[in-house]
C-alpha cells in the first residue's frame, strides 16, 4: 500500500456515540482501535488522516463547540490532519471532504469508526462511488448488534470495499509494503 496516497478516516468517535452500545465491540474498545490505526498511520508521516464528527444542522445539539461533539479523548485533532464536520450519516455529503482527499492525491480510504451500518457504510458507500479503493477495519467499528456489523460489511464487500483488520496494517508497516 503507497501510504502518500491513503488517507485514513476516523468516523463518529464523540463521546455521545462511542458511550451508546455497540456489538461485537464496545465504542470504548473501537476507540482504542482507531487509536491504534491512526498511530500506524500517522508514523509514516506522509499519511492523511480525517477525524468526521457528526454536529446537528439545526444547532439544537449545542453546535460544534458543546462538549458532546467533542472527539473522545486521545481523537482531537492532531496538526496536520483534518476535521470534518457533517449533519448526516455520510462523511462526504454537505462537506469538503472529497476536495481535501483530491488535493492530497488520495486514491485509497482506510475507514473505521462508529457505526458499522451508519457513518461507516454510508462514508464508503460513497468513496466507492467517487472512485476510491476503499478498506473498511472491520474490528476498529461496531454496530447496534453483531449481526447488522456483519451484514454491512457484506454489504460493503458486495459494493467493491475490502475489510482488514487493525494488525494487517501494523504487519504492513513493519513489512515495509
Amino acid at each position: 500500500m503507497t501510504r502518500a496516497r491513503t488517507a485514513l478516516v476516523l468516523v463518529d468517535l464523540q463521546r455521545w456515540i462511542v458511550d451508546m452500545p455497540w456489538q461485537p465491540a464496545d465504542g470504548d474498545a473501537v476507540s482504542e482501535a482507531c487509536g491504534r490505526l491512526r498511530e500506524h498511520f500517522a508514523s509514516t508521516g506522509s499519511s492523511t488522516v480525517v477525524l468526521v464528527r457528526y454536529v446537528r444542522a439545526d444547532g439544537a445539539d449545542g453546535g460544534v463547540d458543546a462538549a458532546p461533539n467533542q472527539l473522545v479523548p486521545g481523537l482531537e485533532p492532531r496538526t496536520g490532519e483534518s476535521l470534518v464536520t457533517k449533519h448526516g450519516l455520510d462523511a462526504f455529503e454537505g462537506t469538503d471532504l472529497h476536495d481535501r482527499l483530491c488535493r492530497e492525491g488520495v486514491t485509497q480510504v482506510v475507514i473505521a469508526g462508529l457505526s458499522t451500518a451508519h457513518g461507516v457504510a454510508a462514508t464508503a458507500a460513497t468513496a466507492l462511488r467517487l472512485g476510491y479503493d476503499v478498506v473498511v477495519v472491520s474490528d476498529a467499528t461496531a454496530s447496534v448488534d453483531a449481526a447488522q456489523h456483519r451484514e454491512a460489511l457484506d454489504r460493503l464487500i458486495a459494493l467493491g470495499a475490502r475489510t482488514g483488520l487493525v494488525s494487517d496494517f501494523a504487519a504492513a508497516e513493519v513489512g515495509g509494503n
